[in-house]
C-alpha cells in the first residue's frame, strides 16, 4: 500500500517545496520499498558526532606501508568485512613473481600508470581508468611500464555483470567491448631454473617453485576469463527530467557488495525544478565507499583525486551545502569516481586512521542552501 502525508512533492526529486529538505528512506540501497520525508532542516544539519558512525574521509594515496615494493606486502587494506577488502597498491617495478589469490576474485582499477598484465588467458595491455576483473584463482603477473597505483576489490564470492533488466544487455556499456586476454608464447626474461608462484589461501601465503614460467597457456576456450573494461567506453543511463540513484551506474557485482562508475554526464537539465546533486538518504541496509578518481568533484567539499569518502549505515548523508550553488547553471557533471556499496558493515584498518581528515563531519556544518 502507498501513502501520502503532509506537505510533499508530487514527484520524488522534483519541485521540492520551498524550505524543505527531502530525504529518500529506502531498503535494499534504492531497491526496495522507499518513502520520502520532507523535513523542514537537513539529515545532516549536525553540530556534533560522537562514536563510530561519523563519516570519514582518508588520503588512501599516503597510507602507511605503500612505499613497500613488494605486490603482497604493499598491498595495504583500509576498509574490509567477510565479503570484500578494499586495498591500494603502489607498483614501479615489474613483479618478481607470479601471483594467484585463491581466497576470492580480484578487481583491479587502475588509478594511475600503464604497463601489462600477463594472465593464465593471456597478457592484457592496461592504463589509467582501466578495470581488470581476475577471477578467483588466476595466476597473474603485473609489469608496469609506468609508476601503477590500484585501487584494488576482493571479493568472496564471484564478481559479474549486473543484470540491466528492461535497460538491455547493451546498456551502460556493450559486452562487446569487454577486452580478454589472447594467450601468447611464454617468456624466461629474466628467469632461468626458478620461477615462484606466490598462493593466497586463508589470507596465508605459499610459495611454489617451478623449472617453468607458470603462464604457459598456448590456448583457452570458455566463459570464464580476465575482463577488461576502460570507463570511456561505459555510457552513463541519464534522465533529463530525474535524478537518478547511484544504483542506476553499477558496473559489476558480486556477493553482498557492487561497484559502482560515476561518469561525465549531463546533469538534470530538462526541468528546472528537478534536483541536480545527490539527495540526502539514510544508509539503511549499505555502507557506502566513494573512491574519487578524477575530475570536478563539486558535490564533495575539500576532496581531491585518490581520496575516498565513507559513509557507514545507520548516519544521513548528502550534497555539502556549497554543492547546490555550485551545480547552478552547470549542464555536466565532470566528476569520475568509483563506488563499493557493501551490504554488510566495514571495517577501518589503522593504516587508514592514520590518513583521515578528522573534520570531515564538519563540512555539513555550513549554512544549508534549501534543495
Amino acid at each position: 500500500m502507498y501513502y501520502s502525508k503532509g506537505i510533499v512533492t508530487r514527484q520524488a526529486h522534483v519541485d521540492i517545496p520551498e524550505g524543505l529538505f527531502e530525504e529518500e528512506f529506502a531498503r535494499d540501497g534504492f531497491f526496495g520499498r522507499t518513502s520520502h520525508l520532507y523535513r523542514t532542516n537537513p539529515p545532516t544539519g549536525w553540530t556534533n558526532i560522537e562514536g563510530a558512525l561519523r563519516p570519514e574521509a582518508m588520503n588512501v594515496l599516503a597510507l602507511p606501508g605503500l612505499e613497500k615494493e613488494d605486490y603482497i606486502e604493499g598491498r595495504i587494506p583500509f576498509l574490509y568485512n567477510d565479503d570484500v577488502v578494499l586495498s591500494m597498491k603502489r607498483l614501479i617495478e615489474p613483479m618478481p613473481y607470479w601471483f594467484r589469490n585463491a581466497d576470492g576474485d580480484e578487481c583491479l582499477f587502475v588509478h594511475a600508470g600503464v604497463g601489462t598484465i600477463e594472465t593464465d588467458f593471456g597478457p592484457l595491455q592496461y592504463e589509467k581508468g582501466d578495470y581488470l576483473v581476475i577471477p578467483r584463482g588466476t595466476i597473474y603477473r603485473l609489469l608496469p611500464e609506468e609508476e601503477t597505483t590500484l585501487l584494488i576489490v576482493e571479493a568472496s564470492g564471484e564478481i559479474g555483470i549486473p543484470d540491466r533488466g528492461m535497460l538491455g544487455e547493451h546498456a551502460l556499456f556493450d559486452p562487446g567491448v569487454l577486452n580478454v586476454p589472447t594467450p601468447v608464447a611464454s617468456s624466461n626474461g629474466q628467469f632461468k631454473n626458478e620461477y615462484h608462484l606466490k598462493v593466497k589461501r586463508l589470507n596465508q601465503i605459499t610459495t611454489i617453485t617451478y623449472p617453468f614460467n607458470p603462464i604457459n597457456t598456448v590456448g583457452w576456450k570458455g566463459d570464464l576469463t580476465v575482463w577488461q573494461l576502460n570507463i570511456r567506453d561505459i555510457r552513463p543511463v541519464m534522465s533529463e527530467r530525474y535524478h537518478l540513484p547511484p544504483s542506476a551506474h553499477t558496473t559489476f557485482k558480486m556477493r553482498n557488495a557492487v561497484i559502482c562508475t560515476f561518469l561525465p554526464r549531463s546533469l538534470e537539465n530538462g526541468d528546472p525544478k528537478a534536483l541536480k546533486v545527490p539527495f540526502y538518504h539514510a544508509n539503511i541496509d549499505f555502507d557506502e565507499v566513494l573512491f574519487y578518481h578524477d575530475g570536478d568533484f563539486f558535490s564533495r567539499s575539500g576532496i581531491d583525486a585518490g581520496m575516498i569518502t565513507f559513509h557507514p549505515q545507520g548516519i544521513h548523508h548528502g550534497p555539502h551545502p556549497k554543492a547546490v550553488e555550485a551545480v547552478k547553471g552547470k549542464t555536466i557533471t565532470e566528476e569520475k569516481a568509483v563506488m563499493v556499496d557493501t551490504r554488510y558493515p566495514l571495517y577501518m584498518t589503522k593504516e587508514a586512521e592514520a590518513t583521515c581528515r578528522k573534520d570531515y563531519w564538519k563540512s555539513w556544518m555550513e549554512e544549508p542552501a534549501s534543495l
